[in-house]
């Protein structure tokens, strides 16, 4: 049986990659190897995406803890610990809309899906799992459907973090639009979480390139280039088949966060280049929201230059 659904296959042969897909499609498992294991249980910091149960609204939500807060508790399933509250949610009073499903129990008609993202600057590896998730009284664990790593490629290099314990939060915004402070925090990303789902899951996946390769086309529409990467467009076949999507930006220095949620778009040039259109329905802006405070980067030799 294949891996990819409809959305995925659509985009793969639009691309004219569907034999390369199938290839890479092979790295795809549900078991979670020892090395991956080993891998997550180092890592402070895990994204969740995952679509509000109350809402439907798509979101990406940084989740942070003393390493081991998540870890491999099954062959097919990991924990994350309540030490790893997600840090960046929304205002109360939109209370669940920036954080993962793991604060709400599973609707009645199904399953919650999430999708999760461990990335270590220090290394550049990055792993993915993609699972239903079930609440517990410490935090949350998600059963696997889908695990599997990825190459380095624009993942910017950060030698080291410290964690930084006196650091408190500030008040989240919530906001309709990006004002400048957010666009120009956009302008200098030089890395962004993508949260997409489709009918029988959900995914968080990892976009980086130098500084301003996200574009702010207005206070409510962003505009990235989908670079070449593993053929397998699992984020643009949901967005196909879903247009809902959630984004993270992060200060790796600060810990400031800014989540958006939205709709997204894939838009095809006629030489085969592709750019995503986001479009924003609400953000989330909260300063100082992670207590991790990160090395200066070393940009990926991957990214490609970006035009002035």
């Amino acid at each position: 049986m294949s891996v990819y659904h409809a959305g995925s296959r659509a985009v793969q042969d639009q691309a004219g990659v569907r034999d390369r897909a199938d290839h890479v499609g092979r790295s795809l498992g549900q078991d979670i190897k020892p090395v991956a294991a080993a891998f997550l249980e180092q890592q402070p910091l895990l994204v969740v995406g995952a679509a509000d149960p109350g809402t439907g609204r798509v979101w990406a939500s940084a989740l942070t803890g003393r390493p081991g807060f998540v870890r491999a508790t099954g062959p097919r399933q990991i924990s994350v610990h309540s030490s790893g509250e997600p840090l960046a949610g929304p205002p109360e009073e939109a209370r669940g809309a920036g954080r993962p499903a793991t604060t709400h129990a599973p609707p009645d008609d199904g399953p919650a899906y999430a999708g999760t993202i461990a990335l270590d600057p220090r290394t550049r590896r990055r792993m993915r799992l993609n699972g239903r998730l079930h609440p517990t009284a410490r935090g949350f664990t998600i059963e696997a459907d889908q695990v599997f790593s990825n190459c380095p490629k624009y993942i910017q290099r950060r030698e080291s973090y410290e964690t930084v314990p006196d650091r408190t939060p500030g008040t989240p915004r919530r906001l309709t639009a990006l004002g400048a402070e957010q666009a120009d925090f956009v302008r200098a990303a030089d890395t962004f979480f993508l949260a997409t789902v489709h009918g029988a899951g959900a995914d968080a996946s990892h976009r980086g390139g130098n500084p301003g390769f996200v574009q702010v086309a207005s206070p409510h529409e962003l505009i990235w280039p989908d670079y070449s990467g593993n053929a397998m467009f699992l984020s643009l076949g949901n967005l196909r088949a879903d247009p809902r999507a959630g984004l993270l930006f992060l200060d790796w220095e600060t810990g400031s966060t800014l989540q958006l949620t939205g709709e997204a778009r894939t838009e095809f040039a006629a030489d085969g280049t592709r750019t995503v259109r986001f479009t924003l329905t609400e953000a989330v802006w909260t300063p100082d929201a992670l207590p991790l405070r990160w090395s200066a980067p070393e940009y990926s030799p991957a990214n490609p230059d970006i035009a002035r």
